[in-house]
């Protein structure tokens, strides 16, 4: 049970977020020269392995503090509104905290994917002091199998612990697709995020190289009727999954490398977690030629893409600027280059 003095700090907390939510969406609507969203992973190794993951190892090193100080600082000095610390298992970064506590002395706000299986009491504590602001946990089933072990059974002690203590904001992401084996799964999960006060969204598990694989109807029923909870909590920009769950194609002008960035452990710049290996620019380098060369470039990928992150920040500049095909000197047809 929450105590009053911690509802009137989560609600003062919420509020605080709303308005640096606020004021980054002002930012982008005023200019496109900066980056809305990065993806920084400050470990490639998780302590799981499912099957459709291809962004983790198990044996990577954590990347030294002093270099992930500097990439938060050479993105702060890009102008990026939001950075989301992902992997890997970002938690298993041993001084992740001091991640965050630079991205809030930049005035960044400050996101987290996580498994959620290294969460206790005292790890969300420490959470909420770094100044965290939002924490987000995929979960694939309710029991666990040979797919996924992110599952409801193993981790709803950790839901309720982030129910009870977290000051920070929590969304729980069921999925569909990917091989997930009982796709009504995503409603239980669903249902119990909203149960203990936390936003629900559904994902569309895409293959091992981030496009489109169609649903089959049980799968578009349970994508639809949880996309019917979602509306009931919160407003969700992700209208493009409707497209995903039928198989077609998507028309948008995605804006990665510009708009969405993602910073590999390597510290090169990437389109996305499924297209590694373009533009492949060390962050160091990286300058507004660069953001605007990548906003205006047409990326081959794009209609069949299922990275909800770039078509969400992409929306806020669907009515700019055309885009025109990349030279072909320079991208191979369908991009994909996972090292």
């Amino acid at each position: 049970m929450v105590s009053r003095s911690a509802a009137l700090r989560r609600n003062l907390k919420a509020a605080e977020r709303n308005l640096h939510g606020l004021w980054q969406v002002v930012k982008a609507l005023v200019s496109t020269d900066h980056p809305l969203l990065a993806h920084l992973i400050p470990t490639r190794r998780c302590n799981l392995a499912c099957t459709y993951c291809n962004e983790f190892d198990d044996f990577s090193k954590p990347v030294p503090i002093d270099q992930m100080l500097r990439r938060v600082d050479l993105l702060g000095n890009l102008g990026t509104s939001v950075i989301t610390i992902s992997g890997g298992e970002p938690l298993l970064h041993p001084q992740l905290d001091d991640i965050i506590q630079q991205m809030r002395r930049r005035r960044i706000v400050s996101g987290l994917i996580t498994n959620g299986y290294l969460l206790t009491a005292d790890r969300i504590q420490k959470l909420n002091r770094a100044g965290l602001e939002w924490l987000q946990i995929s979960i694939d089933n309710v029991n666990p199998d040979e797919v996924s072990k992110k599952s409801l059974k193993v981790l709803d002690r950790k839901l309720q612990l982030l129910a009870e203590h977290a000051d920070f904001h929590v969304n729980i992401n069921s999925v569909v697709g990917g091989g997930v084996k009982y796709p009504q799964d995503a409603l239980t999960v669903g249902r119990r995020a909203l149960e203990l006060g936390f936003s629900s969204t559904i994902g569309i598990i895409h293959d091992d190289s981030g496009q489109l694989q169609p649903l089959n109807e049980e799968e578009r029923r349970i994508y639809h009727e949880m996309k019917q909870l979602e509306r009931r909590t919160f407003t969700r920009i992700n209208g493009f999954q409707d497209n995903i769950a039928l198989g077609r194609p998507n028309q948008w002008r995605c804006r990665a490398g510009a708009r969405y960035l993602y910073i590999c452990e390597d510290g090169l710049v990437h389109y996305c977690s499924q297209q590694r290996g373009y533009p492949g620019i060390p962050l160091e380098k990286y300058t507004l030629a660069d953001i605007r060369r990548e906003f205006h470039t047409e990326k081959s990928c794009a209609p069949h893409c299922t990275v909800s992150c770039v078509h969400q920040v992409s929306v806020l500049d669907a009515w700019r600027a055309p885009q025109r095909p990349a030279p072909s000197s320079e991208h191979s047809s369908g991009l994909v280059r996972i090292e």
